[in-house]
């Protein structure tokens, strides 16, 4: 009698988890702003751009659309909105492993909030070195910045997506994260942050200040993203951090394998 040979069932090549294929969906569908009147479009940059002159309280006589609400809320609004297409597909080419991996770890709620979180700590990095700047800032940059600071926290950990014993999507994602102390002490943390805070103070890449004129690198905002989420993941972290010792043991084992 022939045996029955049962295929492992195959998984897509890239899967997506919900909350990031939403997250993406809305900043496609609110890029469709591009095609509005450009007076229009100029009024919902200037609604919901982040700029800092906005809060120049010695600046009595200027003014800017969208009332003292825009105070509150472009510190969100901002990261929703993009300049062209290139400046939004390199955002979402930087956000699918990092932030597909954070989306599964924190879920929908968690995950939408830290990334608010870190737009507004990118937007407030900001207004500190921009104080009287009229041009908005836009992009999600600082966000995904912040999804990528804290995913490192767990990305190099046996097991996890950026390790060389990976599992299957969930299980890496759900990896103990290492203690902050420990991930700074990680010779693979330490060069991904010298790589990464290379590129972003010589080639300025992500999120941008616009006016009619001029087209600058928000690279402040990057900085101030990337810090809130490496500092503030164990906040939203719901999976339960293993003790030092354990996590130095867990680290070791890929390094060994090198």
């Amino acid at each position: 009698m022939p045996a029955v040979v049962e295929e492992a069932p195959r998984e897509p090549v890239l899967t997506l988890p919900t909350a990031l294929t939403a997250y993406i969906v809305l900043l496609a569908v609110i890029h469709l702003r591009v095609l509005l009147p450009p007076a229009i479009e100029n009024w919902t940059i200037d609604v919901f751009g982040f700029i800092p002159k906005r809060y120049d309280s010695s600046l009595l006589n200027l003014q800017i659309p969208g009332g003292a609400g825009a105070k509150v809320w472009t510190f969100v609004t901002y990261s929703l909105l993009h300049a062209n297409l290139t400046h939004l597909g390199f955002n979402v080419l930087w956000l699918l492993p990092f932030g597909s991996a954070l989306a599964r770890r924190f879920g929908a709620v968690r995950f939408y909030l830290f990334l608010a979180v870190t737009a507004a700590a990118g937007a407030l990095a900001h207004l500190v070195t921009h104080e009287h700047a009229v041009a908005p800032m836009i992009g999600a940059s600082a966000s995904v910045s912040g999804a990528m600071a804290a995913a490192i926290r767990f990305a190099f950990v046996r097991g996890s997506f950026l390790s060389f014993n990976r599992s299957d999507a969930d299980t890496a994602a759900k990896v103990p994260a290492l203690p902050l102390s420990r991930a700074l002490r990680d010779g693979r943390v330490v060069g991904f942050l010298a790589v990464w805070f290379g590129v972003n103070i010589i080639f300025g890449v992500g999120a941008i200040g616009i006016d009619s004129e001029t087209t600058s690198v928000a690279w402040q905002a990057h900085i101030g993203g990337f810090f809130a989420g490496l500092l503030l993941f164990t906040l939203f972290d719901p999976v339960r951090r293993v003790r030092g010792d354990a996590a130095d043991a867990s680290s070791q084992d890929v390094s060994d394998r090198i």
